[in-house]
């Protein structure tokens, strides 16, 4: 089985870009004008929120990954059809009941 090595680079960049960008976002939003001063408490605030939801996300998603064992895509498997199965496709007729038993009976047909 071909082993990849899962690397924390790529979810530790994802997570500090958004970051940043929920930071800096926070301080200007929160900030309420252009005479005021920036809100830096609320900015890292967002951003270590954002860094943490983001990174136990990226955990979450690399945990449930697991890929397939290499034989089970070189068609070893078995290949049924419906229509070999006992009780198959194959084994009804055209009204949907299975070959060699009554229909099943209607009101229409008590009457």
């Amino acid at each position: 089985m071909s082993k990849q090595v899962k690397g924390v680079k790529g979810p530790l960049i994802f997570s500090a870009v958004l970051a940043a960008i929920a930071g800096i976002a926070t301080m200007v939003f929160a900030t309420g004008g252009g005479t005021r001063e920036l809100r830096v408490d609320l900015g890292l605030t967002a951003a270590g929120i954002a860094f943490i939801a983001s990174m136990v996300i990226c955990a979450l998603l690399l945990m449930t990954e697991k890929p397939n064992e290499d034989h089970l895509g070189k068609g070893t498997g078995i290949n049924r059809s419906s229509s070999k199965i006992p009780g198959g496709s194959a084994n009804l007729d055209e009204h949907g009941n299975p070959r060699g038993t009554k229909p099943k009976s209607t009101d229409d047909d008590a009457r």
